[in-house]
């Protein structure tokens, strides 16, 4: 016989996770792998001729990248003499600035910071994330997708998310072609539901590059970069076709961040018997060094290796805290789904959203999971009350609020007719009124009409080929008698003019104030310090609409 208790354990949801054992000559260990280097520097006449137990001529092309542009010099040696344990406690302890820790950590080596976090608990490193994280206030981000790559649905959707409090937006494709179009829904949808909304659409690079040229996007953030000479290389690039390529936005006003996280070397075979940690703390530098202002970091797609071995949750939170400590602008993954147990993906989030990194998700689905095209996330359209009502619990600010039926059918129906009445403008296909109608009320994308798929992916082509812009979306949308949506993407055109958005953590306000890293700084030394919800903030996140009146009842 079973005892029954066992039995009724066996039918948890936590049971159909993947987990395994530590097996550290693979790298299939999330911290404090023994065949982590150990860290060491030398520097002479200002270049670094050592890094981590290697010579330069022994260096391997991250070595030399991360060398030459990743470490600041100056207090290199001296910081690395201190014991990483001091350094820990710096990290953690409210009476030590940010700045004087930046200072430090941005001065050390890829192992020495590994090993310095490999000494905090979980808890410690919330309370160092609180000090770190570079803006003074968290924010949110979504993924707008769904599986008919309906743009209609894709702009009324986006003009919710925009009313719950996402402040930047990402979508996809399940055909390529449908870019044009998916980028176009995004922007306008979101502007219509609250301006200054940032948004990218994330398909192959050079694509994804040419839409932010042409005005169809203000951001990227999907440009991978590796911890190891061969998965670096298995993608054709080098860390200097990457700092490359982030000029080539830079140049053009787009704001970009890099993409990396644990588990992404092992995953892919080569991860050099390292821990996964050090291995991202590599990814890290090279983001530093190649100048981009932040990372989408937090294991990301990879995230079912981490969280299958001991401690891998923990590395995760480590890895966001590591951008953090690079003063880098960090987007903490939180997206994509790992687990069965909804105990599980509350606790791996909580580490994030308690206390506040700049953009806690960086894929929250605003649409149920079934029409999310980033292979599902860990928190959907669903989940929104629940979000809110856990911000509402712990008096956190977790960048969205409640918001009423009425407010978001309204906005919902505008972004549908605001889209129709563009594609009418610009000649391209048809968009019926049964279409807006439904695009107004739906949940997802089963509740919305088929379109012409060839006749769609025929004018997208068109659109491109005629050399469209936003000077052309803008005129097209004064035309229609839409003059606050086109002014809403005159003015992101203007932003990329400025370039202002490019500094760290930023994001805009509807009043068009660029809030970053510089303007914000975060300034936490503890209690009544740093980011405090205001009263206003506060009466948005408790005034959930089905809490009861004590006046009513």
């Amino acid at each position: 016989m079973r005892s029954k208790r066992f039995e009724a354990l066996a039918a948890r949801p936590v049971k159909k996770d993947g987990f395994v054992k530590e097996w550290p000559e693979v790298g299939l260990i999330a911290m404090n792998n023994p065949g982590d280097p150990a860290p060491s520097i030398k520097v002479e006449n200002g270049v670094i001729v050592e890094l981590d137990g290697r010579s330069r001529d022994e260096f391997d092309m991250l070595d030399t990248f991360i060398a030459n542009y990743g470490i600041r010099t100056e207090k290199a040696e001296e910081y690395m003499a201190l014991d990483s344990l001091e350094i820990a406690r710096k990290l953690c302890d409210i009476n030590v600035p940010r700045a004087e820790v930046v200072d430090i950590t941005t001065s050390i080596t890829p192992a020495k910071l590994t090993e310095v976090l490999g000494k905090m608990t979980v808890l410690e490193m919330m309370m160092a994330q609180t000090k770190m994280r570079s803006r003074l206030m968290p924010s949110n981000q979504c993924h707008v997708t769904n599986v008919k790559d309906n743009m209609v649905q894709i702009a009324a959707d986006a003009a919710e998310a925009a009313i719950r409090g996402f402040d930047e937006m990402e979508t996809t494709v399940g055909v390529a072609r449908y870019a044009p179009f998916n980028a176009l829904a995004i922007m306008i949808g979101s502007n219509v539901g609250r301006p200054g909304i940032l948004t990218q659409c994330a398909v192959e690079e050079a694509t994804e590059l040419d839409l932010g040229m042409r005005g169809y996007t203000a951001y990227a953030e999907t440009i991978s970069v590796y911890g190891t000479e061969d998965v670096f290389m298995d993608g054709d690039d080098t860390p200097w076709s990457k700092a490359f390529l982030a000029s080539c936005y830079a140049s053009r006003g787009l704001k970009m961040r890099f993409t990396s996280g644990t588990g992404a070397e092992v995953q892919m075979g080569y991860a050099e018997g390292k821990s996964m940690l050090y291995l991202e703390a590599r990814c890290l530098y090279v983001t530093k060094g190649a100048g981009v202002q932040g990372s989408q970091n937090g294991s990301v797609s990879c995230v079912g290796v981490p969280a299958g071995v001991p401690g891998g949750i923990r590395a995760i939170l480590a890895e966001n805290l590591m951008a953090a400590c690079l003063d880098l602008e960090c987007a903490s993954s939180n997206d994509q789904t790992f687990t069965h147990s909804d105990l599980r993906r509350v606790a791996r989030s909580l580490m994030q959203m308690v206390p506040g990194t700049d953009y806690i998700c960086s894929g929250y689905s605003s649409t149920p999971n079934y029409d999310n095209m980033f292979a599902g996330s860990n928190w959907d359209a669903e989940d929104f009350d629940d979000w809110n009502v856990i911000q509402r619990d712990l008096k956190i600010d977790g960048g969205l609020q409640p918001v009423d039926e009425e407010t978001v059918v309204t906005a919902r129906a505008k972004a549908a007719r605001t889209m129709q009445v563009l594609f009418k403008e610009l000649g391209l296909t048809e968009i019926t009124d049964e279409e807006v109608e439904a695009a107004t009320y739906a949940n997802g994308s089963q509740d919305m009409p088929d379109r012409d798929v060839v006749a769609d992916l025929k004018a997208a082509d068109e659109l491109l080929k005629r050399g469209a812009t936003a000077v052309d979306f803008i005129k097209a949308l004064e035309r229609g008698g839409m003059r606050d949506v086109a002014q809403s993407v005159f003015n992101i055109q203007l932003q990329k003019c400025a370039g202002d958005y490019l500094h760290t953590a930023s994001l805009l306000s509807e009043n068009w104030e660029v809030i970053s890293a510089v303007n914000y700084m975060n300034d936490y030394t503890g209690p009544q310090t740093g980011y405090i919800i205001s009263d206003e903030r506060w009466k948005e996140i408790q005034d959930i609409p089905w809490a009861d009146d004590p006046e009513t009842i």
